[in-house]
């Protein structure tokens, strides 16, 4: 159910038989030359979309833009702060509470994001106390991606237009992949580029970390379905308590 598309005179009844709320997080930035900027908003509201179908929730309008400092810099890309995010995350939060919902779940694209909605769903366990909130960011996926590649990670946390991604976007967003422009490109990624601030210019050009030409339709069903199968488990069993 697309919340954005229900009225006002009809939509309190069917928030009181839903009461969950998912709300797909994604992000405007570079994603080398064969995956549009708007990446992280496909597959967020995409895999948001499926999982909504098996819960009987109501999907929210994607919040499109995310915290991308490590790709500012990259043509295309749009930056907002971590308390911007929060705070449009609490108001939406607290908003949905008003309304009648008790379960929120953020399903998150992009990486970036995760510091802000963990915060963002610290203040909400306070000011909305009846009030589940998750914030999923394609759970299970770690291990199943091990299962899948054919290719080392560039980085134990980041993946990014690479084999995975791409083979996610392959499954869920085909129309917006262009396979005749992917690259193959590993970096070498700094040492301490997890323990200081380290803009991505820094060690790479293209965004690109990893082979996207390995990516496979198949590789990205597999995973996506696994991340699915995990939200939606967490999120039955809470509503069976």
């Amino acid at each position: 159910m697309e919340f954005q598309y229900e009225n006002s005179y009809e939509v309190k009844e069917k928030i009181t038989s839903s009461s969950i709320a998912i709300l797909p997080v994604g992000a405007v930035e570079a994603h080398g030359p064969h995956l549009p900027l708007g990446t992280d908003n496909l597959l967020a509201e995409r895999v948001a979309q499926r999982v909504a179908d098996k819960v009987e929730a109501f999907v929210l309008p994607t919040l499109p833009y995310g915290q991308v400092w490590s790709l500012r810099h990259f043509p295309g890309s749009i930056n907002v702060s971590n308390e911007s995010l929060i705070s449009i995350i609490v108001d939406i939060g607290e908003s949905l509470y008003r309304q009648g919902f008790r379960t929120f779940a953020m399903v998150n694209g992009h990486l970036g994001n995760q510091p802000a909605l963990k915060d963002a769903a610290r203040v909400l366990f306070t000011s909305c106390p009846n009030m589940k909130v998750f914030y999923f960011f394609y759970p299970g996926m770690n291990q199943a991606a091990k299962e899948v590649r054919e290719t080392d990670s560039a980085h134990a946390t980041y993946f990014h237009a690479c084999e995975i991604e791409t083979s996610y976007m392959l499954y869920l967003a085909p129309e917006f992949v262009d396979m005749s422009k992917a690259i193959k490109d590993i970096p070498q990624i700094p040492e301490d580029a997890d323990v200081t601030p380290t803009p991505w210019e820094v060690f790479t050009e293209s965004a690109v970390l990893g082979d996207a030409t390995l990516a496979t339709m198949e590789k990205g069903q597999y995973i996506i379905d696994i991340a699915i199968s995990n939200m939606v488990h967490m999120l039955t069993n809470k509503e069976a308590k």
